[in-house]
């Protein structure tokens, strides 16, 4: 596993140095432009370029004291990465030094061989559009194991069409940054191994032993790919039986169904297609998660592996990853601007690029000011909240429009120049929030709500909704909680809910009944009973089979619309009038 990377003169970098964890996985973060990719492309330049000495001058070529002459190769045979020109491989396109030979950027990995720190520079020099290469330094003996890296550039497609490959072709494409190109024979490679398994397994036998087949479902790659497929997609692979005599091409083809427990059971009238057929976010998780399974890699370098994936497909790749690091001590550097992601990660997995270096943060608290810094959805709200100071956190859009509608039908007027900045972090991640962007805004207020969900309500003081949990809080932040589980909680006032969705009255009392709910006259007031403050809103509203979305085909914020001004419970009047009131000129 690679520990280290030194960079000279490959593009932004002029002279810079990495410190990597050897395992697991790193998430390289930072604005556009930062650096990230550029030091996922240098370690594919480096594997290629390590990959094509091996391959035409022999291992000997990458050990110490070698003294052979460098390698000439021709601008179509470099592949690893996608560049205008070999000379946009070097900083500020300058591929000549005066007074130096022509070998003139170099790139160097560090890793350790039998716990021995061992390292490989390898320099290159170009001399009228043709690149050569050698190992410029190196301390390597011919026993000595190197790391085998794999690239996924951003949008790395799989082809139409694939052609077994040998080995060493494979890797080839893996090393030139062409993973997509072989995922078919990756899943071949498993589902090959798998059978040869199974058919050891069975020998003797008229069926697997219940531990053997435990532990092969549990170790295999292709078992734990399609226990995977089926739990996240409802997806079961089949490759075709593949013969050189008869077959040009690998075909391996999808089918729907559902996976229960260990088995999968396709649907009755689906008819399996093509991989090709696929979307695009399920080949990008299929091409990430074959590659990651594969045994021949122990270095993965993914760049915006997440670029196609809905966020909650993000947060599940990242899981999936997690366990087989977990369980092989692989490698994977992971270049992300994804807030979902990063917000999950433990701070010491987050490699921050800023300027021309990089390092793990050392404090959680980083992590704020890296998003806002990511050019996110939080970048373009930085100049309105610069002008107006005054931000208002909420967990989603969704709460400040039912806050909006609130304060229309109590005929209070909501601040035309409040910044709403959606946060699903807790308290304390608030306030670093507010103390970063304090730094910058001197005169920032701010007014932070959030679901109480499980805290005690104790924690919350009944006056002034505060989280009585925050000490040493600004003055100038307001951490506020709804006393009422969630925000939805304010909302389930059944002659609101008939209005809104044209039902009779006795319908919603029922279906709140069918919650276990009564709802008391005094809905309205901080005094009403235990049973409306703890009432799980959020399902019965809307994230239930027989939630009031579901059985009355209306939003949340249609029932905010529909309330009437003495309707509305007299935590949200506080909330309303103090947003006002702090915005006021």
């Amino acid at each position: 596993m690679i520990e280290s990377v030194k960079l000279t003169r490959f593009k932004r970098f002029t002279n810079s140095s990495f410190a990597l964890h050897p395992d697991g996985i790193s998430f390289l973060a930072g604005g556009n432009n930062s650096g990230k990719s550029t030091l996922l492309q240098a370690i594919a330049v480096w594997e290629f370029c390590r990959l094509v000495l091996e391959n035409e001058r022999g291992r000997e070529s990458l050990n110490a004291g070698y003294g052979g002459q460098g390698l000439g190769l021709s601008d179509d045979e470099f592949s690893p990465i996608a560049v205008a020109s070999l000379k946009h491989l070097w900083n500020n396109l300058k591929s000549q030094i005066p007074g130096q030979d022509g070998y003139s950027l170099s790139i160097e990995c560090g890793w350790r061989s039998g716990g021995v720190a061992k390292h490989l520079r390898l320099s290159l020099a170009l001399t009228n559009d043709r690149l050569f290469l050698k190992a410029a330094d190196s301390n390597l003996a011919d026993d000595d194991t190197l790391p085998a890296v794999a690239y996924l550039p951003p949008f790395a497609g799989i082809a139409q069409r694939e052609n077994k490959m040998s080995g060493a072709e494979r890797r080839g494409l893996i090393g030139r940054g062409l993973a997509g190109g072989v995922i078919r024979n990756l899943l071949l490679d498993m589902n090959e191994a798998n059978l040869a398994a199974r058919a050891r397994l069975k020998e003797g036998r008229t069926k697997i032993k219940s531990s053997d087949l435990r532990r092969l479902r549990e170790e295999d790659p292709w078992e734990i790919l399609q226990a995977t497929m089926g739990r996240i997609f409802g997806m079961q692979l089949t490759v075709e039986p593949f013969n050189d005599l008869f077959h040009s091409y690998i075909r391996v083809n999808c089918a729907k169904g559902k996976l229960d427990g260990t088995t999968f059971k396709r649907f009755a009238n689906f008819n399996a297609r093509d991989l090709m057929a696929e979307g695009s976010g399920f080949l990008q998780w299929l091409s990430v998660y074959a590659l990651a399974l594969s045994p021949s890699t122990c270095t993965l370098l993914l760049d915006e592996p997440d670029s196609h994936l809905h966020p909650s497909l993000q947060a599940q790749l990242i899981e999936a990853l997690d366990e087989i690091v977990a369980a092989s001590g692989k490698q994977v550097l992971l270049a992300t601007h994804s807030t979902e992601i990063l917000r999950a990660a433990e701070h010491t997995q987050i490699m921050e690029f800023k300027g021309t270096s990089a390092k793990y943060l050392e404090q959680d608290e980083r992590k704020v000011s890296l998003f806002i810094g990511l050019g996110s959805e939080y970048a373009p709200k930085l100049d309105p909240l610069r002008k107006s100071k005054r931000m208002l956190v909420v967990e989603a859009l969704s709460d400040a429009r039912m806050l909006q509608a609130w304060a229309k039908q109590l005929g209070v007027e909501w601040p035309k120049r409040i910044v709403v900045w959606p946060w699903t972090g807790g308290a304390t991640e608030r306030k670093h929030l507010f103390l970063q962007l304090k730094a910058e805004i001197p005169d920032l207020v701010a007014v932070s709500l959030r679901d109480r969900d499980d805290m005690a309500i104790g924690q919350i003081d009944k006056a002034t909704l505060s989280d009585r949990s925050q000490n040493n809080v600004d003055p100038n932040l307001h951490l506020k909680i709804w006393r009422r589980r969630h925000i939805e909680n304010y909302l389930l006032w059944p002659p609101a809910i008939a209005r809104a969705s044209g039902r009779p009255e006795a319908e919603v009392v029922q279906l709140m009944a069918d919650h276990a709910l009564a709802v008391p006259a005094d809905f309205a007031s901080q005094e009403v009973a235990d049973a409306m403050v703890d009432a799980r809103g959020k399902e019965i509203t809307q994230e239930h089979a027989n939630s009031v979305k579901a059985k009355l085909g209306i939003r949340p914020i249609d029932i905010a619309k529909a309330m009437r001004a003495e309707e509305i419970p007299e935590d949200v009047r506080y909330l309303v009038e103090l947003i006002h009131d702090l915005c006021e000129p």
